[in-house]
């Protein structure tokens, strides 16, 4: 289905909002990037990082992992999904991993400089991924994906500047 240029501005709005809405903010996920970008380009700023997380989050793939991710941790919060999902995703259980892999489809668009950038990001948890990795059961938060999914933009980001080498 090919939506119009309406629809598409539309969506890519929707998406943003929808991350925005879970508390993160484009300026939180262009930090990421600068933080896996950094040391490679001395001219990097963290706007530009910005232009890159926002350019990444028109890709139709990465919307749609975006938009499931975060409609499975809403349904979680609602308790909405069946047994055992409803636990493991609630619970971000060690050994689920779908949203690792649901993240990867995010990072695959970028090539396998995605995949180590995430791999880090996702390991280290620095910024906002610290705030959203959240474990408790007690606020009735769940960030099961979309800390990973987060993490994906941040990585795809800076593998789209990897790519570009234009802050040499």
């Amino acid at each position: 289905m090919e939506l119009r240029s309406d629809e598409r501005k539309a969506l890519d709005q929707l998406v943003i909002k929808k991350i925005e809405d879970r508390g993160v903010t484009m300026k939180q996920i262009g930090e990421l990037t600068y933080f896996l970008q950094e040391k490679y380009y001395t001219n990097l700023t963290v706007e530009d990082c910005i232009e890159n997380v926002l350019a990444v989050l028109k890709k139709r793939e990465v919307q749609n992992a975006i938009l499931t991710g975060i409609q499975l941790d809403e349904l979680a919060e609602k308790g909405l999904l069946d047994y055992p999902l409803q636990d493991m995703v609630a619970k971000d259980y060690s050994l689920y991993g779908i949203d690792e892999i649901l993240a990867f489809s995010i990072v695959n668009v970028y090539g396998s400089i995605g995949f180590t950038n995430f791999g880090y990001i996702d390991k280290v948890k620095p910024g906002v991924l610290k705030d959203i990795d959240i474990k408790d059961d007690s606020n009735n938060v769940c960030h099961t994906f979309l800390d990973d999914l987060v993490g994906a933009v941040a990585a795809a980001a800076a593998s789209r500047i990897a790519h570009s080498g234009n802050f040499a």
